[in-house]
């Protein structure tokens, strides 16, 4: 394997399982040391210990990235901790109930909100100082292809949102050496070690649920779910510098289906 991230310092959020864990995985094999955030203390460790058992340089930064202290705190730590931060990718997210929208309650919106932009805006805003600083630097935001998608409207808002503040971040970070793309995944063969909604699933739940995902698949030109790995493959990509003349782009890697 190619060692594109040989000497960076990579950040990714959310990187506990799923997407997060694999992106982590496939940076730590190239060569970056990656830090691992999550507010999940038990599944990052587990994480790292995995990264480090394959032989990858790998640590652990718990942070609630809902709230802007999160955000600030966690960059905080990674310059002083490592000099600088050289790739971004903001992952936390994730819907939490699927129903109609007229059926969620006004705390069930804030929290979806809350869960699915939040998380980036404040982490964009955390680390963009640092990587203006050094003149340089590559953010990868994850949006999704829910933006077109059933019983989920407070979170395809809020993957909108993503889409929107990294099309609007690339006009104003122009030619200061940062780049900023985001990733749109379609549905994901995701285990999930940390529940976002610690709530048993009750009969109306497990049924929206199963219509976001035959909405999906019919969806998906290519008729299947994606694998973490093949999500991590996209987003390494823009964090390289193979994608050094690519910035303020979304990629739809969801098996020809587009938000």
């Amino acid at each position: 394997m190619s060692k594109r991230f040989d000497g960076k310092v990579a950040v990714v959020t959310g990187g506990a399982q799923g997407i997060g864990f694999a992106t982590a995985e496939r940076m730590a094999q190239e060569g970056a040391c990656v830090v691992v955030a999550d507010r999940a203390e038990e599944a990052t460790a587990a994480a790292v210990d995995r990264l480090r058992s394959a032989g990858g340089d790998a640590h652990a930064a718990i942070a609630d990235l809902e709230q802007c202290e999160g955000a600030a705190g966690l960059y905080q730590n990674v310059t002083k901790r490592f000099g600088r931060v050289d790739v971004a990718v903001h992952n936390v997210g994730g819907t939490i109930w699927a129903k109609p929208y007229w059926e969620y309650t006004p705390e069930e919106i804030v929290a979806e909100v809350n869960r699915s932009l939040w998380p980036t805006l404040w982490s964009c805003h955390a680390v963009l100082p640092h990587m203006l600083k050094a003149g340089s630097g590559s953010i990868v935001n994850i949006g999704s292809v829910a933006t077109r998608g059933v019983n989920r409207v407070p979170y395809a808002a809020a993957k909108g949102g993503v889409v929107a503040l990294t099309a609007a971040l690339s006009l104003e970070l122009e030619s200061s050496g940062v780049r900023i793309n985001c990733v749109a995944p379609g549905g994901v063969n995701v285990t999930r070690v940390t529940p976002r909604n610690p709530a048993p699933p009750t009969e109306a739940d497990k049924v929206g649920f199963a219509r976001v995902m035959e909405q999906t698949l019919r969806d998906t030109p290519m008729g299947r779910f994606g694998e973490p790995e093949e999500l991590a493959a996209a987003i390494c990509f823009f964090a390289s510098d193979e994608a050094s003349y690519v910035t303020g782009q979304t990629l739809f890697v969801a098996g020809g289906g587009i938000g």
